[in-house]
């Protein structure tokens, strides 16, 4: 008994759970005679994602990727060096805080077009990107760098041990959970903010394209089709993201029992 509670309680358990509520709640509004031209059926999304085919879905999601890849990494570089500048000189928190902020609080649909015009279609899709992932990151560094117990720091000053070996042997490591932590909540950003920077126009290829053709072209199935592959293609690398973090510090699980 104890044992089959503890595998209900797994986080994957729950998320499983909550999608198939989602699609039964889904398809009794539809089936009560709620469907309409807006609010298609389960099962018209279903032949929508079937008649589109694989090579329609693969290609836009490839290329959509392949943007968020970019800006996800970028936003993450950039996040960790300004992080690890505040390490070393702590006067500087409060402006790269602020930055952080700025780029956090910019509505992107508003600033969209002028990166656009800045940096080329292509571009401003990866630029939106990052500015998605670059305060989520930044926050989870400053959060993990300075989560150090002050003892093992005195303790490996104590030793001779220089400012480096701090970071190296005990910053870096208590960094590890939050930061792990940021890169995982980072990833359905860095894919909206490819999407949003497709769908600004300019590119031939992506899930932002396909939403803005489908949305011209009064085609509500495959709207929600995309929009639920979205979804999924951002749960999937949250729980990628997750997993890795999970394998990289199994003291943080311990910890948390």
């Amino acid at each position: 008994m104890s044992a089959a509670r503890n595998w209900l309680r797994k986080p994957w358990i729950g998320g499983i759970v909550g999608i198939a509520l989602l699609l039964i709640v889904w398809w009794l509004f539809t089936a009560a005679g709620s469907s309409n031209s807006s609010f298609p059926t389960p099962a018209a999304v279903a032949r929508s994602m079937g008649s589109d085919g694989w090579t329609f879905y693969s290609r836009n999601i490839s290329n959509t990727l392949g943007r968020a890849g970019w800006g996800y990494l970028w936003g993450d570089l950039l996040a960790f060096a300004l992080a690890s500048l505040v390490l070393v000189l702590p006067r500087l928190e409060d402006l790269v805080s602020q930055i952080g902020v700025l780029t956090n609080c910019l509505p992107i649909t508003a600033i969209g077009p002028i990166i656009m015009v800045i940096f080329g279609s292509r571009i401003s899709a990866i630029v939106l990107s990052a500015m998605l992932v670059f305060f989520t990151t930044l926050v989870g560094s400053l959060t993990g760098l300075k989560s150090a117990s002050r003892s093992q720091l005195d303790l490996i000053s104590a030793y001779g041990g220089s400012a480096w070996t701090q970071v190296r042997k005990v910053r870096v490591m208590a960094a590890l959970p939050a930061v792990m932590t940021a890169l995982q909540v980072a990833v359905p950003g860095a894919i909206l903010g490819a999407i949003v920077g497709e769908y600004l126009g300019g590119i031939d290829t992506g899930i932002g394209v396909a939403l803005n053709a489908a949305q011209r072209q009064i085609q509500p199935e495959r709207v929600w089709a995309l929009s639920i592959v979205t979804g999924l293609i951002s749960l999937a690398g949250y729980g990628l993201i997750g997993v890795i973090g999970r394998m990289l510090t199994p003291w943080s699980k311990e910890a948390a029992k």
